[in-house]
């Protein structure tokens, strides 16, 4: 009989398609990770990473190399100088006092669109964060384009304390320029890439920030455009080692983790499962403790001896 006349074979039966035993799989897999404890490695995942080279994506040589790789825990170079707004040369080191982490944003300031998303996705979210610039953390934006002034970098402070709306902060944000070998130093510290066009005199580059402990060490990488202001918060307050923040970001702290993968905080939901049974078991007993004084009480008055006229 030809195919024709058969009746189409079910996709999914008890015994049917193994699509179904391999969604199983991953979803167990999934579960199991973000159960693990923290400190511990999840459990080993299937790698679905492609074998043949020839099956990746080739990027433009114009981007050949263009990239940020993570060097947490990584000193920066404070030595070496810069010029900042006002047109002096001042140590890196000049931005990093006791206890405040430094927000740093390569960029370079000639750059006609993607290093203005980079700077206006910084000031936005850090309107949401009611930590302040100057008392908390430094902004430092860095050029690496060594034709960048110390007068276009003074336009460009004079216009992202605007934007960020607090003129009293403007101790706080930073805008340098350097010399090709101090640029070099940074930009391979941090492990920040770009590539130069002559053709068009401008710069291939990845967009990111990143933050900095107040000794110097490269504390979190936080990638793209757009900044959750909860991310830069919790990035800030655990790179100063808890010397900024408050209780409730200790909280956040412990059932959020920062993910280098993705340059973001994630919940672990065995942090939040036993913050909840805390919260659950204060609350109950609170409850009981009010029930049962209340009986206490209640019971000690009907003891009491009555007055009699």
């Amino acid at each position: 009989m030809g195919s024709a006349g058969r009746k189409p074979r079910p996709t999914v039966g008890f015994l049917g398609d193994m699509s179904v035993y391999k969604i199983l799989a991953t979803t167990a897999f999934a579960a199991l990770a973000a159960y693990a404890q923290p400190g511990q490695p999840a459990p080993a995942q299937p790698s679905y990473s492609m074998q043949d080279s020839n099956l990746k994506p080739a990027l433009p040589g114009a981007l050949q190399g263009v990239g940020i790789d993570q060097k947490l825990d990584t000193q920066v170079p404070l030595d070496v100088a810069f010029r900042d707004e006002f047109g002096r040369t001042v140590p890196l080191s000049t931005y990093f006092h006791s206890g405040r982490p430094v927000l740093l944003a390569p960029v370079y300031y000639r750059c006609p669109m993607l290093c203005t998303q980079i700077l206006n996705g910084v000031a936005s979210a850090l309107k949401a964060v009611s930590l302040t610039p100057g008392r908390d953390f430094e902004v430092v934006a860095f050029s690496f384009d060594p034709k960048d002034t110390p007068e276009l970098a003074a336009s460009k402070k004079q216009m992202y304390v605007r934007r960020y709306g607090r003129p009293e902060t403007a101790n706080g944000w930073h805008f340098l320029t350097g010399d090709p070998t101090q640029i070099k130093a940074l930009m391979d510290a941090v492990g920040f890439h770009y590539k130069y066009d002559p053709s068009t005199d401008q710069y291939a580059h990845a967009s990111g920030v990143m933050i900095i402990t107040p000794d110097g060490h490269l504390s979190k990488y936080f990638y793209g455009v757009e900044y959750a202001p909860r991310d830069l918060r919790l990035g800030l307050v655990e790179a100063s080692a808890n010397r900024i923040g408050n209780p409730v970001d200790q909280v956040l702290l412990f059932c959020y983790h920062y993910d280098p993968a993705t340059g973001k905080y994630g919940a672990i939901a065995m942090n939040m499962v036993r913050l909840g049974g805390g919260a659950f078991v204060l609350i109950c007993g609170a409850f009981l403790f009010i029930v049962f004084r209340r009986d206490w009480r209640r019971d000690k008055s009907g003891l009491e001896p009555r007055r009699v006229n």
